[in-house]
């Protein structure tokens, strides 16, 4: 039936390809298995034109063309004729060796695979011509590896978790990313390598009781599934038999290769072979090794119906090149390997030739189209066929000119679509082309077809137009008429808050933990303790000597994982002893400093009036329009938020994040203008000379037109033209200067400046910043940064400056192919030659300056072809600068370079980065690195190497597998919340905070500094004491409850932090939702959680609590709640509630003060009815004693 449908749903677009002659020929040619028809004569988005209405009946249509990018371009185009389309990526067969690399192209794969199986009719597949080269497992034997479960159902845990994990799924406690899966009791947890969300699978006993997807972010459950289907999250399914059988040929081999290594004496290689079992053993990644695991290997070709597939090749001859490339390149990396003992000989026949995937094609359904005609080598033609059509010149945003055309072609009776990226602009097209006097209709009906003059607006997008003159139908895509195609995408908005640092990061067996009242000890774990017929958890912390002290798990607030700056171990402290009081109190008062300086900058700047500027001008939106890309939604926030605060009259000060290349730079422009625009002067500041080249340049190019000086400060500059654009500023004849540290210079005055402009924030030093905080103080301020520095990033969390994060990748961006792999030279020679061949460029970061010679001279050894230079930043600055110019201008292959890339140079036809010793670097800089490469629509590699013999610290294995974990784009704001853990934020605060944020660790540090900062502001701070409560109630979270320890620890700190009865509804809907239902020990902890935080409001010290037996013998609840003397209580209040209670509460006064509160066990039964009422009374407290400020 959906076939039919296709066929007809465009009318519009297939009936004129009917009128073509040889139209009969050619699709009774495509019917029949073996005959290959060959069509000439398509041009652009014509080809997915054709191919869709040739090709309309067929069930599934695979277009196989020569490399990604181009077949990216058709899937966009293929969409638009039908949604249905798929895109299969090929495999990266060179760099399969890595250790490590993102699953993102399994994913991709996988997915692909998902919908040619699910395949009810009407799909279109476009891979590459290395797609169908890759060696796969037969359909049936994939299909035996997709589970599907159902509401009903019976599940068998144990057989369940081995099958997961053979299916390429890896247990985790919790699940956080596609080919996840983790149990919990009768909860398993899986997210499906082709989904969006993971699923929530609960039993009862063996029968699956519900089925539901859930939320990565917050672990909360969304909607209720009936079944659910899970694809293998490897290609290749296999059972257990199987992979030992694999891993025995694999050694087979390996001793095999040996005696040959051996007899020859080539001892180095001996050594890498044999290690190469251990290495299967450490990543079992059986994409390197299929032979030795799969015996019938096919090709996606094979994944087909033979009757019902129509294939297509598309630039054949194209095709044949590519493929000589890759089987050139790939014989030529085995050999090399193969000789040097890091792969077996069977790992050198991964691919299938072209010869063999030509004969798999040319023996079923297939349709060969080219834009020349040629005979196509290594394929039989059974019939050619041509087709006369023209591209569609380009109107560079001339509408006359098009109206001009339109004419002709409605004169001439041609069927005329235009094609527009979105409805409002195609509503709007429809309505300037009836003020030319042209009449036109917009419609997304494609069921009737097009009559003679008739003009269609329709919503889509292709690349370009096309014209067939014979049938006199012509297409026109808003590329065409306007010039840079624009594309839109929208995503659901994320809300950052405070929020993500509150995690209990990770906290393991042995990390050093700071406790407020007792200093910094040694996390030993979590302990049940009975203490006189109650059971509680307690957290032991191990301190300096032999002192042990337990803490309730309930008090986790008081506790902190240590964060410093380095990774040297702290000093332990003793109990008892008088040193954490010590550097306590040192630390405060250097706190108050801070604090004070903070409030006074922050005070000033918002109880100053700001220069108001005035609402967007006719220009300012012309200038907009100027923009060549489509802004992302998010960009649009943050252009509007930056606006809206340059309008008010409080000075702005805000910091965007976003991730490299995310079009931060055009917030910056556009705020830059709207200054101008009244006459003030902007001053953009940037860490490095390149980058201010860079901005100079972009700025420039984009004011052109307009009356606005743009001006810069740097070495670059002769003193001459330094002092030239020094005395402009004075007199305001510059508008605009861009500069790097030399803008702080005394000498540098400005005559009106109205904005100030902070690029990469994370590279200037705290004396910079100074200077930059007394530039002047009623300034706007827009700090502009990919990797925020975390206590910026604190004190924007805490609402001290505004913030708009970008997330959304700009249009065409493609992930980054991230590697992690020890330092091997075969590796680097062929990254380097493929980026090469693609006609790119590479970056090689080195950070050593004294042997960095040696390093390029290494490298140029390896490629000698390639034209290799260095650059460091002690170099004499014009011949740095004329190496980056070359580098730019494309006449340097290789460029050899320390850290100085890493700001913001933006070169996008730099595609490889190859980090040496990337287990040096601190997270934020890999990222910073890595973000330099990917700003086109290829896609870019990164590796990042570290030596195998060195032992990786736990820090930088860490950071490699962060980056990694991070390999998808907008995760620069995850990044800097990440190294706020691994590194501490130390080096932030200047040279003297340092040391005290490393006494105290990072986090006390801040609350310490957030309690200064409201006393100062006057916000009452809460009571500095900690509420212990101690009653005769079972309390704890059973350990068959949440098994990981780390989950357990988390849910404890979460569980101290509720504040109202809302939040613990909430979290016990959350305990439900994900553990099961909730135990009544933990039930009772979330209550007293509650009661503690309102007691500690009250000031209260501590409650005790429990039965005793009066004199009479009644059983009773006894209730001691001790008082802080200092507490802000009404008495007046007190006297009034005492005797309401009449005699059950009672007041004990002296130094001590305490309410005692009794009621008889009749009222309340059992321990949870006590704990409702006790919580009950910490209202009535709250409401009627507390102090009203």
């Amino acid at each position: 039936m959906s076939s039919m449908q296709s066929k007809n749903k465009s009318k519009v677009f297939n009936e004129p390809i009917h009128e073509l002659a040889g139209y009969e020929g050619i699709t009774k040619g495509l019917s029949v298995q073996g005959s290959a028809m060959m069509l000439s004569g398509c041009i652009d988005s014509g080809k997915a034109h054709m191919i869709q209405a040739l090709g309309a009946d067929a069930f599934c249509r695979v277009i196989i063309t020569y490399d990604e990018a181009k077949a990216r371009e058709i899937v966009d185009d293929s969409r638009f004729f039908n949604r249905n389309t798929v895109f299969y990526p090929a495999k990266d067969l060179i760099f399969y060796s890595a250790d490590i690399r993102s699953n993102e192209l399994t994913a991709q794969r996988m997915k692909a695979i998902r919908a040619i199986i699910e395949n009810e009719g009407d799909l279109t597949v476009v891979t590459t011509i290395d797609g169908c080269a890759d060696m796969l497992m037969t359909r049936e034997k994939l299909e035996s590896g997709i589970l599907t479960f159902e509401e009903g159902g019976i599940v068998d845990l144990a057989q369940l978790k081995k099958q997961l994990v053979l299916l390429g799924y890896e247990n985790m406690g919790q699940v956080q990313a596609p080919g996840e899966f983790g149990v919990r009791g009768g909860i398993i947890d899986i997210f499906p390598l082709t989904d969006e969300t993971p699923v929530r699978i609960e039993l009862w006993d063996d029968e699956i009781d519900s089925i539901r997807s859930f939320d990565v972010e917050s672990q909360r459950s969304i909607e209720r599934l009936q079944k659910v289907t899970i694809y293998p999250a490897t290609e290749y399914v296999l059972t257990q038999a199987e992979i030992d059988d694999g891993v025995a040929a694999i050694n087979d081999e390996v001793a095999k290769q040996a005696d040959i290594f051996k007899k020859s004496d080539k001892y180095e290689e001996l050594s890498r072979l044999k290690a190469i079992p251990d290495n299967f053993n450490e990543t079992t990644d059986i994409d390197k090794f299929v032979h030795s695991f799969v015996k019938d290997t096919v090709s996606l070709i094979e994944y087909f119906d033979r009757e019902t597939t129509l294939f297509v090749l598309d630039e054949p001859n194209r095709i044949a090149e590519r493929m000589e490339l890759v089987e050139f390149e790939f014989t030529d990396s085995t050999k090399n390997r193969l000789e040097k003992g890091y792969i077996i000989p069977s790992q050198a026949d991964m691919i299938f030739t072209c010869r063999e995937i030509y004969a798999k094609v040319n023996c079923r359904r297939l349709l060969v189209v080219s834009t020349l005609e040629y005979k196509p080598k290594g394929l039989d033609i059974a019939e050619h066929f041509k087709v006369d059509s023209k591209s569609i010149s380009s109107y560079n945003n001339r509408f006359e000119y098009l109206v001009a055309d339109l004419k002709k072609y409605k004169k001439s009776g041609y069927r005329i679509v235009l094609i527009s990226n979105s409805r409002t602009r195609a509503m709007r097209m429809v309505d300037d082309l009836r003020d030319n006097g042209i009449d036109s209709y917009f419609s997304e009906d494609y069921d009737k077809a097009l009559v003679e003059g008739e003009i269609m607006v329709t919503y889509g997008n292709i690349h370009k137009g096309f014209e067939y003159p014979i049938v006199k139908f012509v297409v026109i895509a808003e590329s065409d008429i306007f010039g840079q195609e624009k594309k839109d995408k929208k995503r659901r908005k994320k809300q950052y808050n405070g929020k993500a640092i509150a995690d209990f990061n990770e906290l393991a067996i042995g990390d050093y933990v700071v406790h407020e009242n007792y200093g910094l000890g040694i996390y030993r774990g979590i302990e049940k303790i009975e203490v006189e017929g109650i059971e509680r958890d307690y957290i032991k912390i191990e301190y300096s000597g032999t002192d042990t002290l337990y803490i309730l798990a309930t008090q986790l607030d008081v506790l902190q994982k240590y964060a410093g700056a380095d990774a040297r171990k702290p000093k332990l402290n003793k109990l008892n002893s008088q040193e954490w009081g010590k550097t306590k109190s040192k630390v405060k008062t250097a706190v108050e400093q801070v604090a004070k300086d903070l409030v006074e900058l922050y005070a000033k700047r918002q109880n100053e009036q700001g220069f108001q500027f005035g609402e967007d001008t006719v220009w300012q939106r012309e200038f907009e329009e100027m923009f060549p890309y489509e802004e992302t939604s998010d960009q649009l926030a943050a252009i509007e938020d930056t606006k809206h605060d340059m309008q008010s009259t409080k000075i702005m000060d805000r910091l965007i994040c976003g991730d490299v290349g995310y079009g931060k730079t055009e917030v910056a422009i556009r705020a830059a203008f709207k200054a101008v625009q009244d006459g003030k002067q902007v001053a953009y500041l940037v860490p490095t000379t390149i980058l201010a080249q860079q901005h100079f340049n972009t700025f420039e190019q984009r004011m052109k037109d307009f009356p606005v000086k743009v001006a810069m400060l740097s070495r670059f500059r002769t003193p001459k033209e330094i002092k030239q654009t020094i005395a402009d500023l004075r007199k305001g004849m510059v508008d605009i200067v861009i500069g790097t540290h030399r803008l702080l210079s005394k000498d540098v005055e400005y005559k009106d400046l109205g904005l100030l402009i902070i690029d990469e924030e994370q590279r200037f030093g705290v004396s910079h910043k100074e200077k930059i905080k007394k530039l002047k103080n009623n300034v706007d301020v827009l700090t502009l940064s990919a990797t925020p520095i975390p206590r910026t990033l604190h004190m924007s969390l805490a609402g001290i400056r505004d913030m708009s994060v970008l997330e959304e990748p700009p249009v065409d961006r493609v992930p980054i192919q991230t590697f992690v792999t020890e330092h091997n030279d075969e590796m680097i020679r062929e990254a380097i030659t493929r980026e090469l061949a693609r006609n790119g460029q590479v970056y090689y970061v080195y950070n050593r300056v004294r042997s960095i010679d040696e390093a390029a001279a290494h490298i140029q050894e390896l490629v000698p072809d390639a034209n290799v230079a260095y650059a460091h930043g002690q170099m004499a600055k014009r011949e740095l600068e004329k190496i980056m110019c070359d580098f730019v201008n494309g006449e340097i292959d290789v460029l050899v370079s320390t850290t100085i890339i890493e700001t913001g140079m933006d070169i996008s036809n730099c595609n490889t980065m190859i980090i040496e010793d990337a287990d040096r670097f601190g997270l934020s800089q890999l990222y910073q690195l890595r973000g330099r490469v990917g700003r086109s629509s290829r896609t870019a590699y990164a590796f990042l190497l570290y030596r195998r013999d060195k032992v990786l610290t736990e820090v930088a294995e860490k950071r490699l597998s962060v980056i990694r974990e991070f390999a998808d784009f907008g995760s620069g704001f995850k990044i800097a919340m990440k190294d706020l853990e691994i590194r501490g934020a130390g080096n932030v605060l200047g040279n003297s905070q340092h040391g005290h944020m490393a006494a105290v660790g990072y986090d006390l540090y801040c609350k310490m500094l957030n309690q200064a900062v409201n006393n100062l502001k006057g916000i009452k701070n809460e009571y500095e004491f900690e509420t212990t409560i101690d009653v005769d109630v079972d309390a704890y979270i059973p350990a068959t409850y949440i098994k990981s320890e780390y989950q357990k620890l988390d849910i404890y700190k979460r569980i101290a932090a509720l504040e109202n009865m809302d939040e613990l509804s909430d979290m016990k809907d959350e305990l439900s939702d994900r553990y099961g239902s909730v135990p009544s020990c933990a039930d009772n902890l979330l209550m007293i959680a509650l009661i503690k935080s309102k007691a500690h409001k009250l000031g209260m010290i501590e409650i005790k609590g429990g039965v005793a037996h009066q004199e009479s013998g009644t059983a009773v609840w006894r209730t001691v709640m001790t008082v802080y003397p200092k507490a802000e209580l009404d008495p007046d209040a007190i006297k009034k509630l005492l005797d309401e209670y009449g005699g059950a509460i009672q007041m004990r006064v002296d130094a001590n003060p305490a309410f005692i509160w009794t009621v008889t066990k009749k009222k309340f039964t059992n321990a949870k009815e006590y704990l409702k009422g006790l919580n009950a009374l910490m209202d009535v407290f709250m409401e009627r004693l507390m102090v009203k400020s």
